[in-house]
């Protein structure tokens, strides 16, 4: 089973030859006997390489599954044995990656000492691929779909926020709406990210342009963008409330229907056994995410919602802090 999962992830067998470290005979006669078991080609042989047959297909998913939960029971015994428990294996959309999930794995790691873990920062069609192929125990992501041979272990919403410095105008809303948030610069995700598609489809809804000043695909550049001004990020909150808070930011639910859809999805590879640290672990991220939602500013009283464009006053300033940055007075064009 391990050399057949070589050979159809690397694509040949010279290829599954080198990172086996096993000559190519002998991985040939390996195939070659599996396919005779069980009474069918499972790669077509072309020029360039081998393909999976549909007969492959189905036996690769079952392949995978057996070697991870092989490895799973190893790791388990090892760890009766006071032994290392294996690596952890965490993919995630850049967001949870910057601050949440390396204090939860250090925080994991204080109970389990013998803990391992790699975290690997990609897009969310990439973590879930990677955990329908084995190659992540479980992924963490925005806007997840439900992808076959893989299921969502937990999900919670995720809405879109408005991040700003602590001094803005702004930050003494309980939410703000997009109207209020013309005059102000803003910053935003690239144009392919989810939440920046959301942004602008909130944006047309409202009969408005979005035209962000800051673009970028790293959260921290973004946070820095933001700080000691009137400008403003709009991005998720959740899992990110401590990180904000340190660096003298805060956030602000937008009020809109549109930006509530947002969530996030924990996944793993469906009928997998996962060892019993990584399933620890599983629980671990459960529960953080479930106390970072509870910390996520609530809705203001209708009563106290100020009205499209007013200028709020500023906050009172402590002797010697900074003054807080002004609304602009130019407004922006709507669409």
């Amino acid at each position: 089973m391990k050399y057949f999962a070589e050979v159809a992830a690397s694509g040949s067998l010279s290829a599954a030859s080198e990172r086996l470290f096993v000559a190519v005979s002998a991985i040939s006669r390996q195939i070659a006997k599996l396919e005779a078991e069980v009474g069918t080609p499972l790669f077509k042989r072309m020029a360039r390489g081998m393909v999976l047959s549909e007969a492959g297909e189905l036996l690769l998913a079952h392949a995978r599954r057996a070697l991870l939960e092989s490895e799973a029971v190893l790791q388990d015994i090892a760890a009766l044995k006071g032994g290392p428990s294996g690596n952890i294996r965490v993919v995630a959309t850049e967001g949870p990656a910057h601050h949440f999930l390396p204090e939860l794995m250090s925080a994991f790691r204080s109970r389990h000492p013998h803990a391992r873990f790699s975290l690997h920062v990609c897009s969310q069609l990439d973590a879930v691929r990677r955990v329908a192929e084995g190659d992540a125990d479980l992924s963490i992501t925005y806007a997840a779909e439900q992808r076959k041979g893989t299921v969502t272990r937990h999900t919670l919403p995720a809405p879109v926020h408005a991040v700003m410095w602590h001094r803005h105008p702004l930050a003494r809303h309980a939410r703000v709406t997009p109207v209020q948030l013309l005059p102000y610069p803003l910053a935003a995700t690239e144009p392919a990210s989810a939440t920046r598609k959301l942004v602008e489809r909130c944006w047309r809804q409202e009969g408005m342009h979005f035209e962000p000043v800051f673009v970028s695909n790293r959260s921290s550049a973004l946070m820095s963008f933001v700080r000691n001004s009137d400008r403003v990020m709009l991005g998720c909150y959740l899992p990110a409330p401590a990180a904000l808070r340190r660096v003298g930011l805060v956030a602000r639910p937008v009020d809109h229907p549109e930006m509530a859809t947002r969530r996030l999805a924990v996944q793993t590879m469906e009928g997998r056994l996962l060892p019993g640290m990584v399933e620890d672990f599983l629980s671990h991220v459960a529960t953080a995410l479930q106390g970072a939602a509870s910390a996520v500013p609530g809705p203001a009283p209708r009563t106290a919602r100020p009205t499209g464009g007013a200028r709020s006053a500023s906050p009172a300033r402590s002797p010697g802090s900074p003054r807080p940055p002004r609304a602009p007075r130019k407004r922006a064009a709507l669409a």
